[in-house]
């Protein structure tokens, strides 16, 4: 077995957990309570969160970054010492996390991001901020959903694998 892949799995399995707990909590918490705010608020109250993400809070960084490091690093490790129902499940876990999870964030959810910090919004009137946040919080909130629930998927299949259940 190659030294490099137990640790890499056991990160991989934390940090991709940890990200998924990061999407549901987004999920379940953040963006329902904004939902109950008026469309201007709304806006700023996402600018000032995403912006504690976007100024490069570490510990976020860490965990988002890491994740991708972690599984790749799994993935170049693993595949070659894996047979079977491993090597099916952690390619399963690997490919799920990079095209579910990594790419939609890539390309949906941060050009989403980044329309709303470009926005000035107090230099919005109602029907602007209405549009504004009618473009963004629908596509979020969906692509999150479909984030959330494969990065769910990716951390229980790297359970099942290092558990061997």
């Amino acid at each position: 077995m190659s030294a490099a892949f137990p640790p890499l799995i056991a990160a991989a399995v934390l940090l991709c957990t940890l990200t998924a707990g990061f999407l549901l909590g987004f999920a379940v918490v953040v963006m329902p309570g904004l939902r109950a705010l008026d469309d201007a608020h709304y806006l700023r109250a996402f600018q000032v969160i995403d912006g504690v993400i976007q100024r490069g809070q570490p510990l976020f960084g860490l965990m988002w970054v890491g994740s991708v490091i972690a599984i790749v690093g799994a993935l170049v490790t693993g595949l070659p010492i894996l047979a079977g129902g491993d090597r099916i499940l952690l390619s399963a876990a690997g490919a799920l996390y990079l095209l579910g999870v990594q790419l939609p964030t890539a390309v949906v959810n941060i050009p989403l991001n980044n329309a709303v910090q470009r926005l000035d919004v107090d230099g919005l009137d109602a029907a602007g901020a209405q549009a504004a946040r009618r473009d963004f919080e629908g596509p979020w909130n969906r692509w999150n959903a479909i984030r959330t629930v494969v990065a769910i998927a990716v951390s229980a299949l790297l359970i099942v694998l290092t558990t061997g259940f």
